[in-house]
């Protein structure tokens, strides 16, 4: 992890540890800027996470302990998401309160695989305490002893206990969530004479043989053992485990499972799995699951513990599904279905247990979800009304006709400035659909009101660019004076800044655009009534939640120009009105793609060549912004010099990355959009927004290493003139698979049908970004690209937040808890 990283999380640590006192800094926390902004950028940390880190600690001061407690943890969690290697190093930028240790125990033995092994008797679980409170002072039918921490059962100790930590298992219950990451199927016996190489069985056979001797001069071990089921004998070894020679004596039937392989033309297994078949065959003969690991936990010792909670206490839940939803949905009860999933009777049983489990995280999602738009609903927003005959006016003033798309976006954002409501609409449209535009008379509403709107980009350059654009439809015939909008960033002079702020505290500046700037403490408004978010994935909830908190209930309309996929926008985005603009404005050309081998990148140069001689520009993007020991990516700034020395040294060459200060992000992008550069090298900092009307050639290295809604995005950065734009896609490797994902760009210039695809193949990452701050880790089993469940789970959702929508009713008090449990590890849009 960066060192700037490693110093924010130890400072973050002790913050907690002195409960947020603001005290683990002399001077205040907000004092760790004073060195670290700088530090951070030359560690290349993302310029959104060091504005994230400054607008949170700028602000802390002035927070209650809980909403610091509150604000760091969503900062850390949106610096996992963005770097992950501080994911990896952490889970949280605040430990769990520490737990009182227990009673010293006496050492216990190891088990062969260097682990504490239970006690000869093993102590049987605790017994049902206490039961726990659940919301409005029912007795929760949840044991409190779900709760006790991992040093209850026989085997565990304090250093045990930490180890399994690093897996997230602290408490009992922790361990009935535990999931398998994927199982082995021995439940078919199969006799030995009919085994095949390379199959996977388990086989039980007498011990004719065991031997162990030492190899390479002792530095090593091979145990060797013959079993023999009446049909063959098939031989067995193990490297450096000699005591299993101890443990097996001949006479005695043992059960094997494993891989079936072949030495000197006989079969043979290599360290399979064992077990008298006396035992309960918790390890063979049966559908095994196998769990994620970490250091000195091995896979035996952590199954046989997992089975002594499991089966003790998972029949003894109650379930928390009320039983009218469990049976229109067709599931399992709770306590079955996390037997099952664990060590599942057969593949039928295991795959109702998976569907039951699953079913429950997008039900609590969706009930979340509802919740928040109720929420938001019940607040009373002002009444805008925008008569026909002016709305027509502002429209034909327009340099272009709207498309049948942006007219019922318009419309849609019409009926609920009327409602009374405050808006909460995400607006979806495709790269170059029109969205600002939308956005630009949505703003107008509101002036011709005497209100303000304020306007949130991710970055500078877009932030710029929406000024512009902003600054053109609204001034000279629509209405608006030139000093009434503004741009505000980071890199605005603070006189220009101090005037803003003047400006939008007295009500003269009606519409101002800006970056993280805006929500800063300094900034108020005399009557902020519409807030626009634009590519609001990139924004974490806190920050959007600031912007609104500078007015009363405004009315909200978060854009982005990733399609959203349909599983997403009925979970993730449900809270949401949806306007989706599928529609291209007239003279928009789809854009000619293809996918290049790395041998033919010169023919990609004769095109960029050929372009730039005709009046043309070039974009050529790279993964990485310098070269690094651990890959072989292309990286932008050693590319740039090759290609202005070697490959195009006639033509002028600019660069841009995220490691840029502002001012120079900006100073390359104005040079490129006045054709001051032929080419410009970068890096996806160019991904969102950038409009270079004259570009015709997006060329991507290392095309492999990004999502298809990414490439996508980069590909909507030309084609935005009249003029025939090329896309060509380099991969750095020749893997077949991966190419052909790579030729679905070839295929379609179509944004959703690439999200949907992208989805399928990724994941939701790209497409959440920080939204739901830390819920899509709490994802165990539930896939987002499964839309007939979610659809199944939202219909549930629906019918019983409809007859009980604060779960008050005595059955749905678990429901309840249940539900809280789930959703602390993150928060929606709502505040």
């Amino acid at each position: 992890m960066q060192p700037s990283l490693e110093k924010l999380r130890k400072f973050f640590r002790l913050e907690h540890e002195n409960g947020y006192a603001d005290s683990a800094v002399i001077g205040g926390l907000a004092r760790v800027l004073d060195f670290w902004e700088g530090e951070a950028r030359n560690d290349g940390l993302p310029e959104e996470i060091v504005q994230a880190v400054a607008a949170t600690l700028r602000g802390y001061a002035e927070q209650t302990p809980e909403g610091r407690a509150e604000a760091l943890k969503s900062l850390w969690k949106q610096i996992q998401e963005k770097v992950p290697e501080a994911a990896a190093a952490s889970k949280s930028s605040a430990p769990r309160p520490r737990r009182p240790a227990p009673e010293a125990r006496p050492s216990q033995p190891k088990t062969e695989e260097g682990e504490q092994a239970p006690g000869p008797k093993a102590a049987p679980p605790p017994r049902p305490g206490r039961a726990e409170s659940a919301p409005g002072g029912v007795t929760s039918q949840r044991p409190i002893a779900l709760n006790a921490s991992l040093t209850v059962l026989s085997g565990i100790g304090p250093r045990h206990a930490q180890t399994l930590a690093k897996l997230g298992l602290h408490t009992l219950g922790d361990m009935l969530y535990y999931f398998p990451r994927r199982y082995d199927d021995y439940s078919q016996l199969k006799p030995i004479h009919r085994l095949w190489y390379g199959e996977e069985v388990t086989v039980i056979g007498t011990v004719q043989m065991a031997t162990s001797r030492p190899v390479r001069g002792g530095a090593s071990s091979i145990t060797e053992a013959i079993i023999n089921d009446g049909t063959a004998s098939l031989r067995l070894t193990w490297f450096n485990q000699p005591w299993i020679a101890n443990n097996i004596k001949v006479g005695d039937a043992i059960s094997v499972s494993g891989k079936v392989d072949q030495y000197l033309g006989r079969l043979v297994m290599n360290s399979p799995d064992w077990e008298s078949i006396e035992t309960d065959n918790l390890h063979t003969n049966r559908i095994v699951p196998i769990y994620p690991l970490t250091a000195n936990i091995g896979q035996k010792w952590l199954r046989k513990t997992i089975h002594q909670v499991v089966t003790y206490w998972a029949p003894k839940l109650t379930d928390h599904l009320p039983a009218e939803t469990r049976d229109a949905a067709s599931l399992l009860d709770l306590g079955t279905a996390l037997v099952q999933v664990h060590y599942p009777d057969s593949q039928e049983s295991l795959a109702q247990a998976r569907h039951r489990l699953a079913f429950d995280e997008i039900f609590f999602l969706q009930m979340g979800v509802l919740r928040q738009k109720r929420d938001w609903q019940s607040a009373v927003g002002r009444i805008f009304d925008v008569p026909d005959e002016w709305l027509n006016e502002r429209v034909a003033q327009l340099p272009f006709p709207l498309t049948n798309a942006q007219k019922r976006a318009v419309d849609d954002i019409v009926v609920d400035l009327g409602s009374g409501r405050p808006m909460n609409r995400l607006l979806q449209g495709d790269v170059g659909s029109g969205k600002t535009v939308v956005a630009a008379l949505a703003a107008m509403m509101i002036i011709r009101s005497n209100a303000q709107v304020a306007l949130m980009a991710p970055t500078s350059i877009l932030a710029e660019q929406h000024y512009r654009n902003l600054k053109e439809l609204m001034t000279g015939e629509a209405g608006l004076s030139e000093s009434a909008i503004r741009l505000l960033i980071g890199d605005t002079p603070e006189t220009g800044k101090e005037e803003i702020r003047t400006g939008l505290a007295n009500g003269e500046i009606k519409v101002v655009i800006g970056t993280h700037a805006l929500i800063e403490d300094p900034v108020t408004f005399a009557n902020l009534q519409l807030v626009v978010v634009d590519e609001q994935h990139r924004f974490g909830v806190e920050q959007r939640a600031a912007l609104r908190l500078k007015g009363t209930n405004p009315h909200l309309l978060v854009m982005t120009a990733t399609p959203i996929p349909r599983s997403l926008a009925l979970t993730v985005y449900g809270d949401l009105e949806l306007s989706v603009m599928d529609e291209m404005p007239a003279g928009r050309q789809e854009i000619e793609t293809h996918v290049l081998a790395r041998r033919e990148r010169e023919r990609a140069y004769t095109l960029i060549r050929s372009q730039v001689e005709a009046g043309r520009q070039a974009f050529i993007i790279y993964p990485l912004i310098e070269e690094s020991e651990r890959s072989d990516m292309l990286a932008a700034t050693a590319e740039h010099i090759r290609l202005k020395e070697e490959v195009f040294p006639g033509l002028k060459i600019g660069l841009l990355h995220g490691r840029l200060r502002p001012d120079e992000k900006e100073d390359v992008m104005r040079k490129f959009r006045e054709k001051e550069y032929h080419i410009l090298v970068s890096t996806t900092v160019v991904e969102v927004g950038v409009d270079i009307p004259n570009a015709t050639v997006m060329l991507i290295e290392g095309a492999n290493h990004f999502g298809l809604a990414q490439l996508h995005q980069l590909r909507g950065r030309v084609g935005r003139g009249s003029d025939k734009s090329f896309c060509l896609l380099i991969p750095d490797n020749e893997d077949a698979v991966e190419n052909e994902r790579l030729s679905a760009m070839a295929e379609t210039n179509d944004g959703f049908i690439l999200a949907e695809r992208d989805l399928e193949q990724r994941g939701p990452g790209e497409f959440l970004g920080t939204r739901q701050s830390g819920y899509a880790s709490t994802l165990r089993m539930a896939s987002l690209t499964d839309v007939k469940l979610i659809e199944k789970a939202r219909l549930q959702a629906q019918a019983l937040f409809g007859r009980d929508p604060n779960l008050e009713a005595p059955e749905n008090a678990l429901l309840a808890e249940a539900l809280k449990r789930f959703w602390d590890g993150g928060k929606g849009d709502v505040s």
